[in-house]
């Protein structure tokens, strides 16, 4: 047989291959399966909802935190669709004002988050903070993993034993729901108006 007859077979068999294989690996990137089996680095962006009283000083030292991404203060916790400022401010709406905060896990630890938001209102108080009162200035941390969930339960265990605070800490741990944020005039308002009202400060 010519030599140039043997080599045409591996390279038939080599175009059939190719045509066979190339629709599998189609199908494997429309279903996500061609990925690397090591698994992905940790996501540089992570998010959670907190609330501690008023947001506009909440949001005025967690912007500050090093790691902290993104602030955005808005209502959450409640029942009604698209509340506004002045109807979750009568404390009607079942609404806590929030911050949601996106941060760098890489830079900034979920637990090194909360260590700040324990430091930063007085957790100890039911639906009061300095002189607001009202279910809207709850202490509450509305997690949206359950890693959040044990870190968060962790930390609050960890204050209250650390009995920096004279009464047990009341801080509701519940699951993320729905966020509104805020009117426009909102957002950064202490950036936006220097000496405005504000009960928080971190403490040592």
């Amino acid at each position: 047989m010519p030599l140039n007859q043997k080599l045409r077979l591996p390279i038939g068999l080599a175009m059939l291959l190719s045509l066979f294989a190339a629709p599998a690996a189609c199908r494997a990137d429309k279903q996500g399966l061609s990925q690397p089996t090591t698994s992905n680095p940790a996501s540089s962006r992570e998010s959670v909802i907190l609330a501690g009283g008023c947001f506009w000083g909440m949001e005025d030292i967690l912007r500050k935190i090093p790691g902290v991404l993104e602030t955005t203060v808005g209502y959450t916790g409640g029942a009604s669709q698209d509340p506004t400022y002045s109807a979750v401010r009568q404390g009607t709406t079942g609404h806590a004002e929030s911050v949601q905060v996106v941060f760098n896990p890489k830079v900034l630890s979920f637990e090194q988050l909360l260590n700040y938001y324990f430091r930063m209102h007085d957790p100890t108080t039911v639906n009061q903070q300095g002189n607001d009162r009202g279910e809207q200035y709850r202490s509450a941390i509305f997690y949206r993993t359950e890693e959040q969930r044990a870190i968060a339960e962790k930390v609050k265990r960890q204050v209250d034993k650390s009995k920096k605070w004279k009464n047990p800490v009341v801080t509701q741990i519940v699951p993320a729901g729905e966020f509104y944020p805020a009117e426009e005039y909102h957002q950064d308002y202490l950036e936006k108006n220097p000496g405005g009202y504000t009960c928080h400060y971190l403490r040592e």
